[in-house]
């Protein structure tokens, strides 16, 4: 199994207050899967998402990403982690404004010190991917919004991680190319990736294949379209 939640908490402490982001979740995501994580702003979704992106710890309980437990890994080999298996997508695209297309894209391939050759043929292969070959050189303020998250998208599958995890990929873009932002999201699942969408829109969770629904930190509802997962 790719992702295992057993009995993860996150817990804040907020002067006297005890405030339980995640309460005891237990949950699996397969290989392969399009899971989406739906809530409401409070609901623990994007709690859920820093720590299945290797961003936070849990408080209690074990996360295991690919046979591993992370719950307890220091900074570094949590960045470590982040570098080697999961790619991130953002609302607000973060590219770097000074850097061009293709030095966005190939970035996290630098901090990794993989050869130059190699960067450049797995960064020439995810801009083919996302239909942007003839942007290289472009500036991000040079793109439009939708190019951008595509761009995005780009630098996320560089690595060939184990997860893409999507945060609202959708939410700043206009209808029609925030659709044409999920097909493409649909279409890399149809070749393999794995990907998680971070969403409080039914709408734009559509789009997945299995919907698990948060309130207060838990889960409430974990779907298969068409059936019930768990």
């Amino acid at each position: 199994m790719l992702i295992v939640f057993d009995k993860v908490s996150k817990i804040y402490k907020m002067g006297e207050e005890e405030v339980r982001a995640v309460d005891s979740i237990s949950l699996q995501v397969a290989r392969g899967e399009f899971a989406a994580i739906i809530g409401q702003s409070g609901s623990g979704k994007s709690t859920c998402m820093n720590i299945i992106g290797a961003l936070d710890t849990p408080s209690a309980g074990k996360y295991y990403l690919e046979g591993q437990d992370v719950s307890a890994l220091n900074d570094d080999k949590l960045a470590e982690i982040r570098n080697r298996t999961i790619g991130f997508i953002f609302q607000q695209y973060n590219l770097i404004p000074k850097l061009n297309v293709t030095e966005n894209v190939e970035l996290p391939l630098l901090y990794s010190g993989m050869p130059r050759t190699e960067r450049q043929e797995r960064v020439a292969a995810a801009l083919a991917k996302v239909g942007l070959s003839d942007r290289g050189r472009h500036m991000p303020n040079q793109l439009s919004g939708g190019q951008q998250q595509r761009v995005s998208i780009a630098r996320a599958l560089v690595v060939n991680p184990s997860i893409i995890l999507a945060d609202e990929p959708t939410g700043a873009l206009d209808s029609q190319t925030g659709k044409e932002v999920l097909a493409l999201l649909c279409q890399l699942n149809r070749e393999g990736n794995t990907i998680i969408l971070i969403t409080h829109d039914a709408g734009i969770a559509a789009a997945a294949s299995r919907h698990i629904r948060l309130r207060d930190g838990r889960v409430i509802a974990d779907e298969q379209k068409g059936g019930t997962a768990a």
